[in-house]
């Protein structure tokens, strides 16, 4: 029987929000060199307007100097409303700045001037936690039979009244219902999830949450694990992040609870 010919891969849609028209077009023209769709915008109104309507990006990139705006203000709606990667690039480069920006959801912060190739690898880093947007994989189930997953695709993990769904990377608490997690909190979260009981040093949690794209800046982990922390205790707050997800002074941190595979 003749298969029709598969569909033409979408291409992955990046918003470049800064005031400076010289970036943004900078940035449009080399993105999409690399095959991405491009939206330069220059306000944040226009962001928010691109995100309500039906054509979202997958990821923002973000300047925090916008004329009059409030960057992390942006970037708090972003966390708060869409489900969409997040990399401030911005010419911030005091500490404070940077902790505070991952504290309200970024997922990297690239400082300027920035290496076009480095910025590139964040982005993709940041894409591959994400995964692919939920509705590309709809037409593959009307098209043929698709195989069985693999293993770990199907992995599930219960903590306490929490479960934690690999292949549809979403979190579940029994009476709260889904937890809207970043793709770097998911990730923290599946790595604990599988070394229950054990205590995992800030090298390893930031290598198997970023791997090579790892910088110097990648140590604050600690400012993720609270971040993790807080959405953990918002949802149970009866339970308390801190008893679930321990410090251990000197060491890292651990997963307290035991972890179910059902």
């Amino acid at each position: 029987m003749t298969m029709p010919p598969a569909a033409a891969a979408t291409p992955t849609h990046i918003a470049v929000l800064d005031d400076e028209p010289d970036i943004t077009t900078l940035l449009a023209t080399y993105l999409r060199a690399q095959g991405f769709r491009v939206t330069p915008l220059h306000s944040g109104a226009a962001l928010m307007a691109l995100m309500a309507g039906g054509d979202a990006p997958q990821l923002v990139l973000l300047d925090l100097g916008l004329p009059g705006e409030d960057g992390f203000a942006i970037a708090r709606q972003l966390r708060e409303h869409w489900h969409c990667g997040l990399v401030i690039v911005t010419g911030r480069g005091d500490p404070i700045d940077k902790v505070v920006g991952l504290e309200v959801g970024a997922d990297d912060y690239v400082t300027k001037p920035f290496d076009l190739r480095e910025l590139l690898a964040r982005i993709k880093a940041v894409l591959r936690r994400l995964g692919p947007p939920p509705a590309a994989a709809a037409p593959l189930a009307m098209a043929a039979p698709v195989a069985a997953p693999a293993a770990e695709a199907r992995e599930r993990f219960r903590f306490l009244d929490w479960t934690l769904d690999a292949a549809a990377r979403r979190l579940d608490h029994a009476r709260q219902g889904e937890i809207a997690l970043t793709g770097g909190e998911f990730e923290l979260l599946a790595v604990f999830v599988r070394h229950p009981g054990r205590v995992l040093s800030r090298d390893f949690l930031l290598e198997q949450t970023r791997g090579r794209e790892a910088g110097p800046f990648d140590r604050t982990i600690d400012v993720q694990v609270g971040r993790l922390r807080r959405k953990l205790e918002a949802s149970a707050p009866q339970q308390g992040g801190e008893l679930i997800i321990k410090s251990v002074r000197g060491a890292g941190y651990m997963l307290v609870p035991a972890v179910e595979r059902p």
